[in-house]
C-alpha cells in the first residue's frame, strides 16, 4: 500500500514538473519573457518637454475640418493643447501611410501649418500588413498584404490573424528590405515634421494560430521569435527610426495596464511616453455589463475598466520603473462621461507626466457644462506649469535617478516627484482618507497651515480642489503664463517662477529642456537672514516665498532690490533676473 502510494505520489510530482516545463515554454516565456526581464529594461528615453505639455484627441469624427474646429475652440476658450494625438482612421488602409484625402483633404499644408502655429503632431500606426482593414477607405486590400507576402516581408510566411481593425500579417523588423519598405513608406508622413507615433498594441497578438490553439513563436528572416520578442522589435524599432526623422521625435506606447503583461507592454528604454488604457466613462466597474445588462467590452483588449483601472495601472507602472505615464481622461468609450468624472480625471492627470485629453465623447469643453471648463481649463493650465518641475525627473530618471512618481502607502497615494504628495480621488465622493506620510505638509489649495505627518484623517475636497499636498521645504519650478491658477499671470511669462517653503536647507536642480545645461537653487534659512544661492545657468526669475510676514529688506548680490509682499496668501514675491544671491532679512 506504501509503495502504491510513493509511486501514485512520484507520478503526480513527474506530472507537475512536466506541466510546469510545458507552460513556462509554452506561455511564460515567450509571452512574458519571465524571468528575464531585468536584462530587457534601460533607463527611460529623454522624454522632450514639450510631450509634457496638454495634449488633445478625438476619436468620433477623425476629420480634418473638425480637428481644427476643435482646435479654435481650445484657442478660443484658452485651454491649452500642445500636441494633437490623430487616431485610426488616418489612412486609405491601415499602415500604408497615405493620408485619406476624404478625411484630410489638405493634409500636407495641414500638418505643416499645424507645425507653425506651435502644435506637435501625432499619428496612430500598428505592425500590421493587412488583407483586410475596418473603417477605411479601402478595405478589401489583397493586393497591399499579398505584395509584401510575396516579397517576404512578413513574419511566418505570412502568416495573417484577426485583431480588432482587420486581418493581416506581421511587418518583419529583422529583414532588411522589409524594414527599407516599411521605412519608405512611413517617410511619406514623417517628411511633414509628424512628432510621434502611436504603436498600438498589436504586437502582443504575434502568434501563430493552429485552428483554436495559438503558438507564442514565430519564424523571422533572422530567426525564431517569440511574441515577447518581437513586442520589444516593434516598440524599439519604430522608435529608433522616428528619431532619425525628428530628433524630439516621441511614440506613445502602452506601459502596463490591467495584468496582461505584468513585465510591460514596451521596453522602458523605448517608452518616452505612456499611457494605459483602454476605460470606460466609468469611475469604477466591477461588472462585464452596463445599465442596460448589455455585455460589454473593450474595442481593443477585452474586460471593461473604469478611472479606478487608470490609477492603479498608472501607477504600476510607475513602480516598474515609466517614466511619463497617462491615461485618456475620462475615459476612452462608453456612454456619454459624467461631469464630475471628467474634472476628478483631469485633476489627476495634472500630476501625471501626460496629461492626454481624449477619446470618444464630447472633448469640446465650452459645450459641455460650465463648472467643467472652468475647473478643467484651471487644471491643464497648472499641469502645464508644472512643466519645469516634471522634466527634472524626466532628466533624472534618464539618468537613473528618481523617476516623477512613485506609489506609496495608502490607497492609490503616491509622490509626485520628491516635493508633492497625491490621494487621488477615485470614487464619486467628496470624501477622501488620506494616510498622509511623516514629515510635514501643506494643503497645495490652502497652504497657511502646517500639516504633520505620519496621519491618516477623512477629508471633503470640494470639486474646485483636489488631494495634493506639498512638503515643507519644498522648491518648485514653475512657468507660469496665466492667471486661472492664482500663483502668477502673464507678466510672469519671460520669468522662471520658483515656489518655495523655507525650511533648514534645501536645493532643487532644473533642466533646459533644449541642452539639460543645469540651474540649482539652494535655500538656506538662518536666524534672521532667508538666502537663495543661483548656480549654473543664469535666467529671469521669480522667487514665490511662503512667509508669515513681511521681510525688513531684500538685496540680490549684495544691492537693495523691490519686493511685494501679499498679506493675504503669505506669499513674498521677489523678481530677481540674472543673479546669483538673493538674500531675504526678516
Amino acid at each position: 500500500m506504501k509503495r502504491s502510494l510513493k509511486k501514485v505520489a512520484r507520478f503526480l510530482l513527474y506530472t507537475l514538473l512536466v506541466l510546469t516545463v510545458v507552460g513556462y515554454f509554452y506561455f511564460i516565456l515567450p509571452f512574458w519573457g519571465m524571468p528575464f526581464n531585468a536584462q530587457r529594461h534601460g533607463n527611460p528615453p529623454l522624454t522632450p518637454a514639450w510631450a509634457l505639455e496638454c495634449w488633445l484627441w478625438e476619436d468620433d469624427q477623425n476629420t480634418e475640418v473638425y480637428e481644427d474646429s476643435l482646435l479654435a475652440g481650445y484657442r478660443q476658450y484658452d485651454i491649452p493643447v500642445r500636441t494633437l494625438l490623430i487616431d485610426s482612421p488616418w489612412s486609405l488602409r491601415y499602415n500604408d501611410f497615405d493620408p485619406d484625402t476624404t478625411r484630410y483633404p489638405g493634409y500636407e499644408k495641414w500638418f505643416t501649418g499645424l507645425q507653425d502655429q506651435g502644435y506637435r503632431v501625432v499619428l496612430w500606426m500598428t505592425s500590421m500588413v493587412d488583407s483586410y482593414s475596418k473603417d477605411t477607405k479601402i478595405q478589401e486590400s489583397e493586393d497591399f498584404y499579398r505584395t509584401a507576402k510575396e516579397k517576404g516581408y512578413l513574419i511566418g510566411n505570412g502568416s495573417e490573424i484577426k485583431w480588432w481593425k482587420g486581418k493581416g500579417g506581421f511587418i518583419d523588423y529583422t529583414h532588411p528590405e522589409a524594414k527599407k519598405w516599411w521605412q519608405e513608406m512611413q517617410h511619406k508622413v514623417l517628411k511633414y515634421g509628424i512628432d510621434g507615433w502611436k504603436p498600438d498594441g498589436t504586437a502582443t497578438l504575434f502568434r501563430k494560430q493552429w485552428g483554436p490553439i495559438p503558438f507564442l513563436y514565430q519564424k523571422a528572416h533572422a530567426g525564431w521569435l517569440t511574441t515577447r520578442q518581437y513586442m520589444d522589435l516593434y516598440y524599439r524599432e519604430e522608435y529608433a527610426n522616428g528619431l532619425r526623422t525628428n530628433p524630439e521625435f516621441v511614440t506613445l506606447a502602452r506601459a502596463m495596464d490591467r495584468g496582461f503583461h505584468p513585465e510591460g507592454f514596451a521596453p522602458i528604454d523605448a517608452s518616452p511616453v505612456n499611457w494605459v488604457g483602454d476605460q470606460k466613462h466609468y469611475w469604477q466597474s466591477n461588472t462585464l455589463t452596463n445599465s442596460k445588462g448589455e455585455v460589454q467590452k473593450d474595442i481593443a483588449l477585452e474586460g471593461v475598466q473604469g478611472f479606478e483601472s487608470a490609477i492603479e495601472s498608472i501607477l504600476k507602472s510607475a513602480a516598474l520603473g515609466y517614466s511619463v505615464i497617462g491615461s485618456d481622461i475620462a475615459g476612452f468609450s462608453g456612454d456619454s462621461i459624467p461631469p464630475r468624472l471628467y474634472i476628478r480625471w483631469a485633476q489627476f492627470s495634472t500630476f501625471c507626466g501626460l496629461f492626454l485629453n481624449g477619446g470618444h465623447g464630447e472633448r469640446a469643453l465650452w459645450k459641455r457644462s460650465p463648472q467643467e471648463l472652468e475647473i478643467i481649463r484651471r487644471f491643464s493650465w497648472l499641469h502645464t506649469e508644472l512643466v519645469p518641475y516634471m522634466y527634472s525627473y524626466v532628466v533624472s530618471a534618464h539618468r537613473g535617478g528618481t523617476c516623477l512618481q512613485r506609489p506609496i502607502d495608502g490607497k492609490y497615494h503616491y509622490l509626485f516627484g520628491d516635493n508633492l504628495f497625491i490621494a487621488p480621488i477615485y470614487k464619486d465622493d467628496l470624501e477622501n482618507e488620506i494616510h498622509l506620510p511623516e514629515g510635514q505638509w501643506r494643503y497645495w489649495f490652502d497652504d497657511k497651515e502646517v500639516v504633520t505627518g505620519a496621519k491618516t484623517f477623512t477629508e471633503k475636497f470640494p470639486l474646485e480642489e483636489f488631494p495634493v499636498y506639498i512638503k515643507e521645504g519644498a522648491i518648485i519650478p514653475m512657468h507660469i503664463e496665466r492667471a486661472y491658477t492664482g500663483i502668477g499671470d502673464s507678466a510672469s511669462a519671460h520669468f522662471l517662477t520658483w515656489i518655495i517653503y523655507p525650511k533648514e536647507k534645501s536645493a532643487f536642480t532644473v533642466y533646459d529642456t533644449k541642452d539639460q545645461t543645469p540651474t540649482t537653487l539652494t535655500v538656506d534659512q538662518q536666524a534672521n537672514v532667508l538666502s537663495f544661492q543661483f548656480k549654473g545657468k543664469k535666467q529671469p526669475n521669480i522667487l514665490t516665498i511662503h512667509a508669515s510676514a513681511p521681510p525688513k529688506k531684500v538685496t540680490a548680490d549684495g544691492k537693495f532690490i523691490d519686493f511685494k509682499y501679499e498679506a493675504k496668501r503669505q506669499k513674498l514675491i521677489v523678481k530677481a533676473e540674472y543673479v546669483e544671491k538673493v538674500e531675504v532679512f526678516q
